[in-house]
């Protein structure tokens, strides 16, 4: 059920992030003064000022790769896990590289690389956080159900 979860997850992920990074034109074309009025709520409201547009859309590309380094992780078993981290690099990369070569429109930029990367491995640590928790849970679970149910060598000899 696990995988069936996470496969489902990974594969609404990652059409998410291929319409994002893959669509023809910039993907918040159109919305520049919506996204300046956001930011000026946020400079009232305490934001600093230094956090502009190049901010918010390294945030916006750290965010839509947390979720794709999530579910990324859990499609793998558990001692494999730790693939998750190359291949999110690599993922983006790869949309970088399309984007540079097939989609004028597009800008491909390292710091981009850099805010999915960071983005996907945290995500990973997330699913690395959880998979240790429920692993944890579990020993305990079979433990203490192995303390009620097994009996001694010495209670079965009374």
């Amino acid at each position: 059920m696990r995988l069936l979860i996470a496969a489902a997850g990974l594969g609404i992920c990652l059409t998410v992030v291929l319409m994002a990074t893959l669509w023809p034109t910039p993907i918040d074309q159109g919305y520049e003064s919506a996204i300046q009025r956001l930011l000026a709520v946020l400079h009232r409201n305490g934001v600093p000022g230094w956090y502009g547009y190049r901010w918010f859309e390294a945030t916006a590309n750290v965010l839509m790769f947390i979720p794709l380094g999530f579910f990324l992780s859990l499609v793998f078993p558990t001692r494999l896990l730790w693939l998750a981290l190359p291949l999110v690099p690599l993922v983006s990369l790869s949309l970088e590289g399309a984007q540079l070569l097939f989609l004028p429109a597009r800008f491909a930029t390292l710091n981009d690389v850099v805010a999915n990367s960071l983005g996907g491995w945290i995500g990973v640590a997330v699913a690395a956080l959880i998979v240790l928790a429920v692993h944890e849970r579990d020993r305990r679970v079979l433990a203490r159900w192995r303390d009620r149910h097994v009996i001694t060598l010495e209670e079965a000899r009374r």
